[in-house]
């Protein structure tokens, strides 16, 4: 199965598909362009939260399909994205409690396609990312998702801590993956539960720590002290299905 993210280019084609509300995961501009367009389509990115990449014009002659640029190349999101109330629906319609994966920053495509595939094959009923510094639905992450971003919904939210907020109300509980955590064998983590997954670099951000319930940590035996974002979360999440299932 082939996956095309959209590739937009050019001034006037890039801001109207902002003004037409097209979900734009990527802007590459210019590195150094100032001139007026230019600084009106920054402006309505960084409205939209998008991830803007400042960038030389040899990588942009690179990613051109079409030579005529203008110095802004944009990617547009490969799938639609879900709404959150739909992943409650989709849990309440199988009978089951709501198991999320939240992803706080995950700025590889291939560590949340990784994550998605994952989320699939441990029965998550989706995953919900942030809007701001972290991978969209790119052509990449359906590659690595293997098929699994036909199936697993993924919402896209302004605020993740807010968000967070707003399921708890749902009657969900929150485990974020951390370090310093307890371990996470010895934690209950059955019921309705959203699983937070941090940034490949720093972990989970501050405020969407102070959010969560508890903190689960991953036992390590080795040398070095820490995974690969989406091991981790697969580890933790088949904990998760052991306990539901012995649950």
């Amino acid at each position: 199965m082939r996956y095309e993210e959209l590739t937009i280019e050019g001034r006037n084609a890039v801001l109207e598909a902002f003004r037409a509300g097209k979900t734009i995961d990527r802007l590459f501009v210019l590195d150094g362009c100032q001139d007026g367009p230019v600084r009106t389509i920054v402006r309505e990115a960084k409205k939209h939260d998008t991830i803007i990449t400042f960038t030389a014009k040899e990588r942009l002659d690179q990613m051109s399909e079409t030579g005529h640029h203008q110095g802004v190349i944009a990617y547009a999101a490969a799938y639609e994205y879900a709404e959150v109330s739909e992943i409650l629906e989709a849990a309440k319609k199988k009978g089951e409690p709501p198991f999320l994966f939240l992803l706080d920053g995950i700025e590889d495509p291939h560590n949340l396609g990784a994550i998605i595939r994952t989320a699939n094959l441990a029965g998550a009923h989706g995953v919900i990312i942030p809007k701001r510094r972290a991978a969209g639905l790119t052509a990449t992450v359906a590659r690595t998702s293997a098929g699994a971003l036909n199936y697993t919904p993924v919402a896209k939210v302004t605020n993740l801590a807010s968000t967070i907020e707003e399921l708890k109300k749902e009657g969900l509980w929150f485990v974020c993956a951390d370090m310093g955590g307890e371990s996470m064998y010895r934690l209950n983590l059955t019921g309705p539960i959203g699983l937070v997954i941090g940034n490949e670099g720093e972990g989970v951000s501050r405020l969407v720590k102070e959010k969560c319930d508890m903190t689960a940590s991953i036992p390590m035996k080795g040398d070095i002290d820490s995974l690969n974002a989406s091991v981790a979360a697969g580890v933790l999440a088949y904990e998760i299905v052991r306990q539901r299932l012995n649950g």
